[in-house]
């Protein structure tokens, strides 16, 4: 009877440890990306290859806004995500009860000031009208942009990556501050004389980052970052992204195409 018991035992352990080895093995490797342009291109180039050499099949998703990519992320028809940086992520996570996790920063377009009437700062004439985008993360990043080149000045006691028209304390050229959607800003360049424009949009609409008059400085929590669930950030798709965006492939993908990217402090050693 003991013998019996014994081998009835070890039956179930082994059951067990066979099941486990099945689950990781099962790792889902169908998985869908989502981006914004020109992320989404970054995916393609830097980290899907990447990723099927270990075996997934990958599908890159585009998207057109800020706020689809981590619904669908929610919703579970995106695994991952790469358009936001850590103070949107925050934040829409707060707003939307939702637990979002970085997986690894990666270079990202700077917020470029562009014109089609002026070719230096120095050309600016006063009352000249500028766009910027009308969220406070990127409102914020194009009057720094504006202050850093001595535009404006800023009241020292505001939160910085929370800074709006009410924080300007001096505009010496009696600049119009001009707010409108981010997607929005480079088709103003046609009716104002200046615009605040991110990197994406930029490239989206055919601008050149190389001809922006100056471009902001980013900071790391400004940096765009690829995104899972908060209860994905220790699984093997993440560990995979990571790993992708720290290949040497993904390196030599971002010097060819992505060359006025920002880098993030990790990529600079």
């Amino acid at each position: 009877m003991r013998r019996y018991s014994l081998l009835l035992f070890a039956v179930f352990i082994s059951v067990l440890l066979s099941g486990c080895g099945a689950s990781g093995e099962n790792e889902k490797k169908e998985i869908t990306l989502g981006a914004t342009v020109p992320y989404s291109d970054m995916l393609e180039k830097g980290v899907k290859p990447y990723l099927e050499k270990k075996g997934y099949k990958v599908e890159v998703k585009e998207f057109n806004d800020y706020v689809q990519p981590n619904i669908s992320l929610k919703s579970g028809s995106l695994d991952a995500n790469l358009f936001q940086h850590k103070v949107y992520m925050d934040a829409f996570g707060k707003e939307n009860n939702m637990k979002l996790a970085s997986v690894i920063t990666v270079p990202t377009a700077p917020i470029g000031i562009y014109s089609k009437k002026y070719k230096t700062l120095d050309e600016i004439k006063p009352g000249s009208t500028v766009t910027l985008a009308n969220d406070p993360t990127n409102l914020s990043r194009g009057l720094t942009v504006l202050r850093d080149n001595g535009l404006i000045e800023i009241d020292n006691s505001a939160n910085p990556l929370k800074v709006s028209e009410k924080d300007v304390t001096k505009n010496p050229k009696n600049l119009k501050f001009q707010p409108v959607e981010a997607a929005q800003t480079p088709r103003t360049l046609d009716s104002v004389d200046l615009a605040a424009v991110n990197g994406n949009f930029a490239l989206s609409s055919g601008l050149d980052l190389k001809d922006a008059l100056v471009k902001d400085k980013l900071p790391e929590e400004i940096i765009n970052r690829i995104v899972v669930l908060e209860n994905d950030k220790n699984s093997k798709l993440a560990k995979d992204l990571k790993a992708a965006v720290e290949s040497e492939e993904f390196r030599k993908v971002i010097e060819r195409n992505f060359g006025e990217f920002h880098k993030p402090d990790w990529m600079s050693k």
